[in-house]
């Protein structure tokens, strides 16, 4: 337990500092875009009172490492600051807007993580045969395609030509079955994009345990190859497949702006592009801040759990 305890303070550790150097790149990523804030904010026929008044509200005539302290320290206090374009607290836009991209993740990663996990083990069972080499051709047809690509194929087929779901994510009333409904093509979408490389990683993971001399002697003894898998293979292979499966999970809440601009789904990734559109820096610093803050802390959590699941990982000598 207490091996336990020092790898996930080690691993926090690792966490918070890297979420620093990252904000510290968001910040000055964010500084060194071109143009004036404040003359695209209040436009070019503003006088120079106006603007350099601005200027000094929004802390832009201080130092640059003195405006990231303050913007660091506002973070750290639970204060992400007031939008430009519509004068609201971004921890309003931002959280409600987070919850509609978990929503759409976690839909996602219950289509996405079972499928993965039945195609590997299958695949792993029958391998070089011709259902493994049907799943792996598609899998790789699927993984080769942009997410973009993906999601008009499917408003193609199923939007336009088949009538079975909407092509925008725009949520049809409030009951449950109306936001699901608008959610199917976006999660789908997202399905497809991680089912390959969580089920071609289990796969290999199955593959590599099941050459060692303990599965033979398992089938010496008559276990049946479904026995095999489950009770020899399967708790052995876990520390690689719930690592790939946890980074996936990163990339379902990460990964979907893309995916949201297509479907105009109103979750954080369109609300970050609509910022940058509309010049408003506070807000798309909040949204990166809280994607690499999530993508970070999910890293840490497969690292954890793929070394605590790993006796060899836990114990080195």
């Amino acid at each position: 337990m207490r091996n336990i305890l020092v790898l996930i303070a080690n691993r926090l550790a690792t966490g918070m500092l890297t979420l620093c150097i990252v904000s510290l790149i968001i910040f000055l990523g964010v500084s060194a875009l071109p143009g004036d804030i404040a003359t695209e904010v209040l436009g070019q026929s503003a006088s120079a009172e106006t603007i350099a008044a601005f200027r000094t509200r929004l802390g832009l005539d201080l130092p640059m490492h003195e405006r990231y302290a303050a913007w660091l320290s506002a973070i750290v206090h639970g204060d992400f600051g007031t939008s430009l374009a519509n004068h609201r607290p971004i921890g309003e836009l931002v959280f409600g807007r987070l919850s509609s991209t978990l929503d759409l993740a976690i839909l996602a990663a219950v289509m996405a993580v079972p499928l993965a996990l039945g195609l590997g083990i299958m695949a792993a069972l029958y391998r070089n045969g011709a259902f493994d080499r049907a799943i792996n051709m598609l899998t790789l047809t699927s993984i080769s395609f942009p997410e973009f690509f993906v999601a008009y194929v499917l408003i193609l087929f199923l939007s336009v030509k088949a009538g079975l779901l909407p092509s925008l994510a725009g949520f049809s009333g409030d009951t449950v079955l109306g936001r699901l409904e608008g959610m199917v093509l976006p999660a789908l979408t997202l399905t497809l994009v991680v089912v390959a490389h969580m089920m071609r990683m289990t796969r290999a993971a199955l593959i590599g345990v099941l050459a060692s001399p303990y599965i033979e002697m398992a089938k010496l003894k008559g276990v049946s190859p479904l026995g095999i898998m489950t009770r020899h293979a399967l708790p052995n292979a876990l520390a690689p497949i719930i690592n790939v499966v946890v980074l996936n999970l990163a990339y379902l809440v990460v990964g979907v702006v893309v995916v949201e601009v297509v479907f105009v789904y109103p979750g954080l990734g369109q609300l970050m592009v609509d910022s940058v559109q509309k010049r408003d820096i506070p807000v798309v610093q909040a949204c990166s801040l809280i994607f690499a803050a999530t993508y970070i802390l999910l890293n840490l959590t497969a690292d954890i759990l793929a070394t605590v699941t790993n006796p060899r990982l836990l114990h080195r000598r």
